[in-house]
């Protein structure tokens, strides 16, 4: 199992972090392996919620089933993904309100390749390196996206 890890600090309050993290309409707005997502079981979201998402890493495209396994809103959600040739993710979002109203988001990736027992080290290597830049690009579109919203807010005006 290979994982990645990644954090950033957002200036905007807890809630609209997770408004935006937990709402699968906006995948496409900062997860930038995302090209798709359906069949989403229930909206909003809750603990047991189900959703095929279709991603594309490497140029190339495949298919996720992902379970929402623990939420404690707004501060920590948990999916467990399964996908092609025995590939399995469990992914974490921790969020923590700082004293100043920012957010620290952090991104938690535990994956086994596709392939299941037949994989090799070296692919392990690669889709783990692939893995950690976009997970650091995706949170810094995020990051760009909430910190834009924040400034760009009119006084009294809510953005979600």
């Amino acid at each position: 199992m290979s994982r990645v890890r990644v954090t950033t600090k957002i200036k905007a309050p807890v809630d609209r972090v997770w408004k935006t993290v937990m709402n699968p309409d906006r995948l496409e707005d900062w997860v930038t392996i995302h090209r798709s997502v359906e069949a989403v079981s229930s909206r909003p979201l809750r603990e047991g919620s189900t959703m095929d998402q279709v991603l594309q890493l490497r140029g190339v495209s495949f298919h996720v089933h992902w379970t929402l396994v623990e939420v404690h809103q707004p501060t920590h959600a948990e999916w467990v993904g399964v996908g092609p040739a025995h590939s399995r993710a469990e992914i974490r979002y921790e969020l923590t309100a700082d004293d100043d109203g920012a957010t620290q988001f952090e991104y938690i990736n535990e994956f086994t390749p596709p392939g299941g027992p037949l994989r090799t080290v070296a692919g392990r290597v690669i889709v783990c390196a692939a893995s950690e830049r976009e997970a650091e690009k995706s949170l810094r579109r995020l990051k760009a996206l909430l910190e834009h919203l924040t400034h760009r807010r009119p006084a009294g005006r809510t953005v979600e």
